[in-house]
């Protein structure tokens, strides 16, 4: 796809990040067909019917053990209403009170559940400048990518 179309993609997924709730992060995540067809969105954010109260919000460790990542929840939105995510390219990114935006690899258990969903392409902006507790993780998932043959692509 062409740098406009990424783009596009990308600020969809900035859009849908807004509706997260986390006061730390908010994450947003875009399925999109080979006709450029957007089949599926999702945010990071608690499951559906679980209350995101400040108090669970604001405890880290129980915050990230309910926490269901954007990429996830855009492929669980699909499968909820049986729209097929093989072939798509899914658009991330995420973003904080500073306003800064990033993205990179998703996380490696995101990434599982990418290749296993037939997902084609993940595009994101780069990864978060500075010290990051997922750097580690999201390098190894760069690695997972590679091997299944899904394309990733940074857009700055």
């Amino acid at each position: 796809m062409s740098d406009r179309w990424d783009r596009y993609f990308l600020d969809l997924a900035l859009r849908s990040a807004a509706m997260s709730r986390d006061p730390n992060t908010q994450v947003g995540a875009v399925l999109v067909g080979p006709g450029r067809e957007v089949r599926g969105t999702g945010f990071n954010g608690f499951p559906r019917g679980i209350a995101d109260t400040p108090a669970r919000l604001g405890d880290r460790s129980l915050k990230l053990r309910m926490m269901v990542h954007a990429e996830r929840n855009a492929i669980l939105n699909c499968a909820r209403v049986g729209i097929s995510t093989k072939g798509c390219t899914l658009y991330f990114a995420a973003t904080d009170s500073t306003g800064a935006t990033w993205g990179g690899c998703p996380c490696t258990a995101c990434t599982i559940e990418i290749v296993q969903a037939g997902i084609s392409a993940v595009v994101s902006p780069p990864f978060k400048a500075g010290p990051s507790h997922w750097r580690e993780d999201t390098e190894f998932a760069g690695i997972l990518l590679a091997e299944a043959g899904v394309v990733y692509r940074e857009v700055s």
